[in-house]
C-alpha cells in the first residue's frame, strides 16, 4: 500500500498492517510534498478486513489521517500507535487506537474467522525501540514517541522495524524475543549519510541488521514508493540485491506476495 505498509499474515485469518498510505503525497497538502511513484499495491475494494494497523511514528509517509479515517469507517480494526499519538487519531474519530510505549505490549484477539479450523484466536503485540525522530509541525520535534513492532503469534513472531537508524537495538530485540520468523527491514531513503545515517540505515545495514537479528526471513520495506533520500527510486532495491547473500532477503515487487512458511 506504501512505502512500509506490508500485509503480515501469520498463517491464516490474523491480519495486523503497518503504516497504511494511499494518497498521492506524503504531505499534508494535495499540491506540493512527495509524489507517489507508484500504486498501491492493493486496490481498496480487495482488501480483507485488517485486525490491526500498526503505525511507528507521526510522519507523513507513515500515519495519513484520510487514509486511516477511511480505514477506521469500515469498523474492523484496532489502531497501535506509539506514546502521545492517539490524540491525534481520536480527534479525528480515528479509533479504537490503543498507545504504547517501548516495552509495553497489547493483546488482541484474532479476527471473526479465527474459529475456523486451523486459524489463529489472537495475537500480542510488542513496542521496540527504534532510532528515529518524530514531527508533523515545525514545532513539534520529538514530541510523539517513534517505534518498532514485534507480533507474537502461537510461538512465531514477526518483527516490524519502522523506520530507524542501526544500533544496539537489533541485537537487544533478538536477546529479549529470540530471532524472528520473518523481520521487516527499511532500506530506502538512506542518502546522504551524513544527514540520513542516525535515523535511515542502508542496504548493506539492513543486511547487518538481519544477521544480527538471525531473522529466519526478511522482506525489505520503506522503499520505492516515494522518493525521500538522494538516491534513485530503485537504488535501494539494486544495493541490497548486490550486497545480499542470502536468497531469504526478499525484495517483493508493487502488488507481489509471499507465503512466508
Amino acid at each position: 500500500m506504501g512505502e512500509s505498509a506490508r500485509p503480515n499474515r501469520s498463517r491464516r485469518w490474523s491480519k495486523p498492517w503497518s503504516n497504511w498510505w494511499i494518497r498521492p503525497r506524503a504531505s499534508p497538502l494535495s499540491w506540493i510534498g512527495p509524489r507517489r511513484r507508484r500504486k498501491p499495491g492493493v486496490s481498496w475494494g480487495d482488501l480483507p478486513s485488517i485486525d490491526a494497523v500498526l503505525i511507528s511514528h507521526n510522519h507523513y509517509d507513515h500515519l495519513d489521517l484520510p487514509t486511516l479515517r477511511r480505514l477506521a469507517a469500515r469498523g474492523d480494526s484496532t489502531f497501535i500507535v506509539p506514546a502521545r499519538v492517539a490524540r491525534l487519531l481520536r480527534s479525528e474519530n480515528i479509533g479504537p487506537a490503543h498507545e504504547l510505549d517501548w516495552g509495553e505490549a497489547l493483546s488482541l484477539p484474532g479476527s471473526i474467522l479465527g474459529s475456523l479450523p486451523g486459524s489463529l484466536t489472537g495475537f500480542t503485540i510488542h513496542c521496540v525501540p527504534a532510532l528515529h525522530f518524530s514531527s508533523r509541525r515545525i514545532h513539534d520535534r520529538n514530541k510523539t514517541l517513534w517505534c518498532g513492532y514485534v507480533i507474537e503469534c502461537q510461538e512465531r513472531l514477526v518483527y516490524f522495524a519502522g523506520d530507524t537508524g542501526f544500533g544496539p537495538h537489533f541485537a537487544q530485540i533478538r536477546e529479549k524475543f529470540g530471532s524472528p520468523h520473518l523481520a521487516l527491514l527499511p532500506i530506502g531513503s538512506y542518502g546522504p549519510r551524513w544527514f540520513m545515517s542516525p535515523v535511515h540505515i542502508a542496504p548493506d545495514e539492513a543486511v547487518r541488521a538481519r544477521e544480527i537479528l538471525a531473522a529466519k526471513t526478511s522482506i525489505a520495506i520503506h522503499h520505492g514508493t516515494f522518493q525521500l533520500g538522494d538516491e534513485s527510486i530503485d537504488t535501494p532495491k539494486k544495493q541490497l540485491i548486490a550486497c545480499a547473500q542470502h536468497e531469504s532477503f526478499r525484495v517483493l515487487n508493487n502488488a507481489q506476495f509471499a507465503d512466508i512458511p
